[in-house]
């Protein structure tokens, strides 16, 4: 049989068990909003018409670059995903930080 953990050495598992990945996390969310901008505007792509999604072509202001078609597709994902990447790496660092205390 083992031996039970002294509640030293349980509260270290604990604390290594809670911290959260950062690359992980950034990769996560940069994913999430990666492909939820891609999908978002693949879907007026498609859905067509004179003047394809005014409100999404917003981005344009904050994405150089991106535009409501099927290279800004591909624009807004990297864009998306560089910011998703930076939020989910900054939250979880945070987290960690936190957790220390």
């Amino acid at each position: 049989m083992a031996e039970p953990l002294t509640h030293q050495e349980e509260r270290a598992l604990r604390h290594a068990l809670a911290r959260a990945n950062e690359q992980g996390w950034g990769i996560a969310i940069g994913l999430f909003l990666g492909l939820g901008l891609l999908l978002a505007t693949v879907v007026l792509v498609v859905k067509g018409g004179p003047h394809p999604g005014p409100h999404l072509s917003l981005l344009a202001v904050y994405f150089p670059g991106y535009r409501v078609t099927w290279s800004g597709a591909c624009i807004g994902f990297v864009y998306a995903f560089v910011v998703g990447y930076g939020i989910g790496r900054t939250v979880s660092t945070i987290y960690n930080r936190v957790l220390q205390t």
